[in-house]
């Protein structure tokens, strides 16, 4: 296999390429992706209110996890739309199936949130 040539880097060089290309990402989903900002603007309710609830730490932690959880479901979900609408815009049943998949892993994720939060709470 050819390696690729934008693995060149290592070092410190290799971190803050890696840094920036996260960020590129970030700015990309916030600008691009409603359904990723709807999820910023969920977390960004939940996390502080995580922080304000008597509740122990451990249960703290494990809220706010998977709120975060929830932005990294979104972020694979989206990167998978994108690959598969740069590959073709023409309706298959693989490409569909592969959107499909993206979208019930951030329903489980969700879920996911909405049952922690609900044990933990109530």
């Amino acid at each position: 296999m050819t390696p690729s040539p934008f693995k060149g880097q290592t070092g410190l060089k290799r971190i803050f390429n890696a840094a920036g290309y996260s960020l590129d990402g970030l700015r990309a989903a916030f600008k691009g992706e409603a359904a990723f900002r709807q999820l910023v603007l969920l977390n960004v309710v939940l996390i502080p209110i995580a922080f304000w609830l008597p509740v122990s730490r451990a249960e703290r932690a494990i809220m706010v996890a998977v709120c975060l959880l929830g932005l990294i479901v979104e972020l694979f979900n989206s990167a998978v739309e994108a690959a598969i609408d740069r590959i073709s815009l023409e309706r298959h049943p693989l490409s569909k199936n592969a959107k499909d998949m993206g979208s019930a892993a951030q329903l489980v994720a969700l879920t996911m949130v909405a049952l922690v939060w609900g044990v933990i709470l109530l």
